[in-house]
């Protein structure tokens, strides 16, 4: 199927809604992505790069004549929004903010897409699969445990309650710390730590995520000095804070770790 059939052009600025476009089989329909949408990979390796999440270059993606440009709140910049306004049929705009929010996002794809045959029944597949693994969740009784969700270093960066991460990782009782709510947008979701905060002496468990800081075997102990009583591990970010296709992955993905 060609990409402009029916005139359907879409471009994904979200690493994690250009992974859904292709389970939904829109990857035929997709013209532009960012540099950080890498999967699928095979998928995607073909489509033009139209810069990052949050420097994204304008004129490369208005000669693409996209119908449709996904966004997001947290990923892409207010004034993207506004600029893509003034060329773009359509801009679908998204925030989830946790593991339920997917059902809705599932349901603003089929809308805008349900002229594609194959797109409603994909998403509720993907809907089932959530469900299930929420219910899977919930039917668990959880230890209660504090955690710090880490995802950068120099300086230390951590999640605020408020974000997707932190909601995922509150489905299997663990709390995010610092005792902090971002807002809607900006930086004050994803604050920074001194290192020497007194509550850092109590999180039982410190999570080192794979993205957008890529910590690996080397940041263990420097995590681990930084939470003396805590235990510290490596886990896959986009597992717990990509959306779409990966949400029910990441759920079990949480017990898993939980340990059931």
């Amino acid at each position: 199927m060609n990409a402009s059939a029916g005139g359907l052009r879409i471009a994904s600025l979200v690493p994690s809604i250009t992974e859904l476009l292709f389970a939904l089989g829109l990857g035929p329909y997709v013209v532009a992505r960012t540099g950080f949408c890498i999967h699928p990979a095979q998928g995607v390796a073909s489509i033009p790069k139209v810069g990052g999440t949050k420097d994204v270059n304008l004129d490369k993606l208005r000669r693409l004549a996209p119908s449709h440009v996904i966004v997001n709140v947290d990923e892409n910049r207010r004034e993207t929004f506004e600029a893509l306004r003034e060329f773009v049929p359509e801009v679908l705009i998204t925030h989830p903010q946790s593991a339920e929010d997917n059902r809705a996002l599932l349901t603003q794809m089929t809308i805008a897409f349900d002229s594609v045959p194959g797109v409603a029944a994909r998403c509720a597949q993907l809907g089932a699969e959530l469900d299930a693994a929420l219910l899977a969740c919930r039917s668990q009784v959880w230890v209660p445990q504090r955690v710090l969700y880490l995802i950068w270093r120099e300086p230390w960066m951590t999640v605020a309650r408020d974000t997707y991460i932190a909601r995922m990782l509150a489905q299997v009782g663990w709390q995010s710390w610092p005792e902090l709510w971002g807002g809607e947008s900006g930086a004050a979701r994803y604050p920074q730590l001194q290192g020497d905060e007194a509550w850092l002496a109590q999180v039982d468990r410190v999570l080192l995520s794979s993205e957008p800081y890529r910590f690996e075997q080397q940041h263990l102990p420097l995590a681990q000095a930084l939470c003396p009583q805590a235990k510290v591990e490596l886990v896959d970010g986009e597992l717990l804070s990509w959306y779409g296709p990966r949400a029910a992955q990441g759920l079990d993905y949480l017990r898993r770790l939980a340990g059931c």
